[in-house]
Order: structure tokens, then C-alpha cells, then sequence
């Protein structure tokens, strides 16, 4: 589980009351939108990923291709692979579609949304299971939110015994 600890030892667990607790403590670059629309646009985006997103595509290509192979349980099983793309597919169009008719995911700002969706997206781009072809608007969405300053150090790291693809790190891919 994530923590953050704040420098005066405040401890914040759990990726979301993180996200809450610095919309609120930093409000100066509001993240959550600035209107209760845009916030229930975000926060149901942001469930939409981490719960339908993560559990049809995310979670079925690290488990077979990273977690197994880091806990030396065998070969990933292809008919969860097979599972993970099909699933893929239409979750990606929806996505892409997202990301034609708006500048960002929630809308016209930078928001949560973007970086629960560039956290899946970045996984799976890492270990090299998406076909950006097939989701051309997604794949520029994603490129914008490489070149941020705040994005550009996870392009850096890496786990071992898994070589990303050589565009990974290519902020223009």
C-alpha cells in the first residue's frame, strides 16, 4: 500500500485518500476539477480504471507477465493473455474515444482521471502489450502526459529482469 509522509510526520495511506488529501492540502492546482461535475467526472473515471480498467486488462498482463515471472511461478498462461486483449480492445476504443472529444480525460484540465489512467497505461505500455495503432488518440493523450516534468522519472525506472520496449522512455513515440 502506498503511504505519503508529510514532514510533519502526518502518514497518508492508500492511493486514493492520497489523491484526496493533496487535492486539499494543495489546492493552488486543483486536480479533482473545480465544479461538483467535474469532480464526479473525475472520481467515476478514476474508479472506472482502477476498478473495470485494472481488473479487465491491467491485472490479468501483470500477473501473467511480471508478478509470475518475478515470483518464479512458471510461464504466463496464454488464455489469460488472450483474455487481456480481447478485453482490451473495446476498453481502449472507449479511451480512445475519451480522448478525441476532450483535452484531457475528465475534460478540459489536467486531472486525476489522467494519472490513474497513465499509471495503467504505463504498465502495460511498459511491458510492451498495447497496440497504439489501434488507439491513435490515446496514444497522443498518453505522449503529452510522458513529457510532464512530474511523469518523466517513471520513464527511468525498472524492474528486474524485464526489459521495457526501446520507445518506453521516447517521450514522442
Amino acid at each position: 500500500m502506498p503511504l505519503l509522509v508529510e514532514d510533519n510526520g502526518l502518514v497518508v495511506p492508500d492511493s486514493h485518500v492520497i489523491c484526496e488529501y493533496l487535492e486539499e492540502a494543495y489546492s493552488d492546482t486543483p486536480l479533482m476539477g473545480r465544479t461538483l461535475a467535474e469532480r464526479v467526472e473525475v472520481r467515476r473515471l478514476v474508479a472506472w480504471f482502477d476498478g473495470h480498467f485494472a481488473r479487465e486488462v491491467t491485472n490479468r498482463f501483470v500477473v501473467e507477465r511480471v508478478m509470475k515471472r518475478l515470483s518464479g511461478k512458471g510461464n504466463p498462461d496464454g488464455s489469460v493473455l488472450r483474455e487481456g486483449y480481447a478485453a482490451m480492445k473495446p476498453n481502449l476504443k472507449y479511451v480512445n474515444g475519451l480522448t478525441e472529444n476532450r483535452n484531457w480525460l475528465a475534460g478540459n484540465f489536467l486531472s486525476l482521471a489522467d494519472f490513474a489512467a497513465a499509471a495503467h497505461l504505463s504498465c502495460l505500455d511498459f511491458i510492451g502489450d498495447i497496440d497504439w495503432s489501434r488507439a491513435p488518440a490515446v496514444r497522443d493523450w498518453y505522449a503529452r502526459m510522458k513529457s510532464r516534468p512530474c511523469f518523466r522519472p517513471l520513464l527511468v525506472d525498472r524492474v528486474s529482469g524485464i526489459t521495457p520496449p526501446d520507445y518506453y522512455a521516447n517521450l514522442d513515440f
